[in-house]
């Protein structure tokens, strides 16, 4: 394809995106959208990959240096190279500089959704791990806590058993639903509570990567001893700023 090609199919996508932003968000928000848009389609790649917030080894002993190295270099990097290599025209979805999920129907591009999906729910994930860990379990805080609930062992048990009966690779989120309500719910593959699934929809304020090369490395086949020592870096605080936005 020739690169004129190319930069004529961005750029109709990222037109599209300044109407569906006038459809969902109104007269308000079309400006920003606009600026947003004409930046992306002059940039040379519309996704690029975000910077990692802490070293690789931050996260040890729970989650290891290598691991986190070629899960962000390889795979994450992996999406986003696939997605520069793949114009669209129903991308239809960004916010500032970076992208973030709000539409992907069932019909989209399987290319598109799967490694978008992928690009999105790695981005996301990596804010909501917090570097020093100890041997403590963290605990949530704030209007988000009060929102789960005193009984957070309840909680836990219920999140860390959808998340082990995942079935091959897939997410697993907890979620604030459109009546302001946290579900926990889990995904196939690189989908995400953001796209239009036959379950139920809302906005992910904490996600776990249940997929092998999250944890292999390190757990081989032991997803329930990945799953038990991710407690131990969760990012409260990032929980409590997506709850409370």
């Amino acid at each position: 394809m020739s690169n004129d090609r190319r930069d004529f199919l961005k750029k109709s996508a990222l037109l599209g995106l300044v109407g569906l932003g006038k459809n969902l968000f109104g007269e308000e928000k079309l400006a920003h959208l606009e600026s947003v848009s004409n930046k992306i389609a002059g940039a040379d790649n519309a996704f690029t990959l975000p910077k990692l917030p802490y070293a690789y080894d931050e996260l040890e002993p729970f989650i290891d240096a290598k691991t986190m190295e070629i899960h962000y270099t390889k795979h994450h990097q992996g999406y986003v190279n696939k997605l520069n290599e793949t114009p669209s025209t129903n991308i239809d979805y960004m916010s500032s500089d970076e992208v973030k999920c709000t539409h992907i129907d069932k019909y989209t591009s399987s290319v598109i959704r799967n490694n978008l999906g992928g690009h999105y729910n790695h981005s996301l994930f990596w804010t909501l791990l917090l570097p020093h860990p100890t041997k403590e379990i963290r605990f949530p805080i704030g209007k988000s806590a009060k929102a789960i609930g005193d009984e957070f062992e309840d909680f836990q048990k219920e999140f860390t058993e959808k998340a082990s009966k995942i079935f091959g690779s897939g997410w697993c989120w907890l979620i604030k639903t459109q009546e302001g309500k946290l579900k926990i719910v889990t995904t196939a593959n690189q989908d995400n509570p953001l796209m239009q699934l036959d379950g139920e929809r809302g906005k992910p304020i904490l996600a776990l990567d249940v997929w092998e090369h999250a944890y292999y490395l390190q757990y081989q086949n032991r997803r329930a001893d990945y799953i038990k020592n991710w407690w131990n870096v969760v990012n409260w605080q990032k929980v409590e700023e997506l709850y409370t936005q």
